[in-house]
């Protein structure tokens, strides 16, 4: 029978991978996510579509569809499972970790894209005007003057998407990805007691809390230095 401290050092193995997966996931998609805003706002307009397109089809797609295509269609259709993978030198688990963590990636790229879109639309004119009559180029202009602006905009919107990335990574359990849900549902079919699970909900209780927090004294940071 499974006690407390051996059952909370295998959800603490578990949410290590949690946490791993959490941000690698905002290390990769936050900069792709604005890679893919200014890609979706470019003049050439077959460009543009394919990207909004792109988009489009992730946001409005479930995360666990993606997964499963991410992961498993190599095996299907090309026969090369994630699993033979010379890179990954048979390591099974980091396989399927890295499947889930692209999945991943891509489908917050494409949340965090809009949002960035969203935050810079909503930049006056002005600003830019302002930056080409001190000389600025485009490039300069976007980094040093338009960029703050559109983080300060976007904090709240941001907040929500990252608290949602923290609930989200259960789903990595659905392809094979050893994270605390896999643990605590582990422990529930090999012994029969439920009370794991409710443990693990005061994990991401917590770290929910905690990501919450930081939006919020970084949120009123931004506010007190923009005021």
């Amino acid at each position: 029978m499974e006690t407390f401290f051996s059952v909370t050092a295998k959800l603490a193995q578990g949410f290590g991978t949690t946490l791993s997966l959490f941000f690698l996931t905002l290390l990769f998609a936050i900069p792709l996510g604005l890679l893919f805003a200014c890609l979706s706002r470019l003049r050439i307009r077959l460009f543009r579509f394919l990207m909004r397109a792109f988009i489009y089809i992730i946001r409005g797609t479930p995360l666990l569809l993606q997964l499963m295509i991410v992961v498993y269609l190599p095996g299907i259709v090309f026969d090369r499972p994630l699993t033979k993978w010379e890179i990954f030198h048979q390591n099974v688990p980091l396989a399927y970790f890295c499947g889930a963590l692209f999945a991943f990636v891509i489908n917050y790229a494409c949340y965090f894209a809009e949002i960035f879109r969203g935050g810079i639309e909503n930049i006056p004119k002005g600003q830019y005007e302002a930056c080409e009559v001190l000389g600025m180029s485009k490039t300069q202009a976007f980094f040093r003057v338009i960029l703050l602006q559109v983080i300060r905009n976007i904090v709240a919107p941001m907040s929500n998407e990252v608290v949602t990335l923290v609930k989200d990574t259960a789903l990595a359990r659905t392809v094979s990805v050893v994270e605390i849900y896999f643990a605590a549902s582990e422990i529930l079919r090999l012994q029969f007691i439920i009370w794991p699970l409710f443990y693990t909900g005061a994990f991401y209780l917590a770290f929910s809390a905690l990501v919450t927090l930081l939006f919020g004294l970084l949120e009123k940071r931004l506010s007190r230095y923009w005021r």
